[in-house]
């Protein structure tokens, strides 16, 4: 599920047109801390997931159906 999650991320950040450091930006967070959740080296939590869904205006429960599709 982790690579699926990660997978999910990269792809709703590439449909955005953002690169790592926008959406970084928009986070106010370090560009490596997206680059570490995207290569697999940091693991994020609940609350972070819900900031990275709303700073690639996507909702929470939109992300959370897609990636269900993804489990299937």
């Amino acid at each position: 599920m982790a690579e699926r999650l990660r997978v999910l991320l990269i792809s709703l950040r590439s449909e955005a047109r953002l690169r790592q450091i926008d959406l970084a930006e928009r986070l106010g967070k370090p560009q490596s801390f997206v680059s570490k959740y995207e290569n697999g080296e940091r693991r994020l939590d609940l609350a972070e997931v819900y900031s990275i869904c709303k700073a690639l205006n996507i909702s929470f429960v939109a992300f959370a159906e897609r990636l269900e599709k993804t489990l299937k």
